[in-house]
């Protein structure tokens, strides 16, 4: 899978350089404690999804230059503020197999880190004057905020419907893809209609990667993250979800009771595990899956887009992805 992503960035490699390059100029401080911080979560960066649909969504439209770069940095700034800050909200020692922030430099740095990058991606927007950009992730990161907010509070109650569910992953992980999309679209010229499509392109991708990372949760990949994350947070995944509505009243409590303990012990996470898989869960979201791909990929269709082939890949990417 790994060589696949690799492929997929080969058409834009030097733009991505040249990304990697400012975004780094980016989050620079003279603050030695900070600047300090800001190499280690560089070093330590995932596969850049969200820089890659934000360059790869401006292709479509037009030459990848300046906007679509500090677009990108923009997107990244305020993604790695919010991973900061959610070590902290979650207690996490470890984040993409390294220790967080919070571990290495406790909670009241973290917090000053995330809103150091955070007001980084505003000036840079700012100071350049991409309001159009700016709108679009201010109003990402009020989704974002709003759909963390809802999973909190309905995971006191364990009371999820399908309805909600697709209410906060939409929020709370789909709006940012989206933005990447249409931040792209705007830097590559696009006009209103077309950069509304690629947030709606967007939006129907982030879906499927939150559907993914759910199946995870089940076993539903080799290697990455480990079974019964979710379960252990209390998180009500789709495969969950969708359990719970066909068991009967006497199963359903039994499970809910389970979960709202809080155990951490591998036969209570089996028996969640076993009891999804026995109520077809894990092929509910699948199919689920499958659907929103084929959303994705066909509104990419539906605006004739000739040049697509890199961003259809890479939503088979995230389809296909194992971690």
């Amino acid at each position: 899978m790994a060589d696949k992503l690799t492929e997929i960035k080969s058409p834009i490699a030097e733009e991505l350089k040249e990304f990697e390059k400012r975004f780094r100029n980016s989050m620079k401080s003279n603050v030695p404690l900070l600047d300090t911080i800001m190499n280690y979560i560089v070093k330590r960066k995932g596969k850049q999804m969200r820089p890659l649909f934000v360059l790869l969504s401006t292709r479509l439209f037009g030459v990848i230059g300046d906007r679509a770069y500090r677009g990108a940095a923009l997107v990244e700034l305020l993604h790695t503020a919010t991973l900061v800050h959610d070590d902290v909200v979650d207690d996490s020692s470890m984040r993409r197999g390294f220790f967080s922030v919070n571990a290495l430099w406790k909670n009241k740095v973290a917090v000053l880190v995330g809103d150091y990058l955070l007001s980084k991606g505003l000036l840079l927007a700012l100071k350049n004057g991409d309001y159009p950009a700016l709108t679009i992730l201010s109003e990402a990161v009020e989704q974002m905020s709003e759909g963390e907010l809802l999973q909190m509070e309905k995971a006191r109650k364990l009371d999820i419907t399908e309805e909600v569910y697709f209410d906060i992953i939409s929020k709370k992980t789909a709006s940012l893809i989206a933005s990447c999309c249409s931040i792209g679209a705007w830097a590559g010229g696009a006009d209103n209609d077309a950069i509304q499509e690629m947030r709606q392109f967007g939006l129907y991708t982030g879906i499927a990667f939150q559907i993914k990372d759910d199946l995870f949760d089940y076993g539903d990949n080799p290697t990455g993250k480990p079974k019964g994350i979710d379960i252990k947070e209390k998180k009500m995944t789709l495969p969950l979800i969708h359990a719970l509505n066909k068991a009967d009243e006497r199963e359903r409590k039994q499970i809910i009771r389970l979960i709202r303990k809080g155990s951490k012990r591998s036969d209570d996470i089996d028996t969640v595990i076993r009891f999804v898989e026995k109520h077809d869960g894990i092929s509910y979201a699948r199919k689920h899956l499958a659907e929103y791909q084929q959303k994705a990929l066909r509104t990419l269709d539906a605006m004739g887009l000739s040049s697509a082939r890199e961003i259809r890949d890479l939503v088979d990417y995230v389809i296909s992805r194992n971690k």
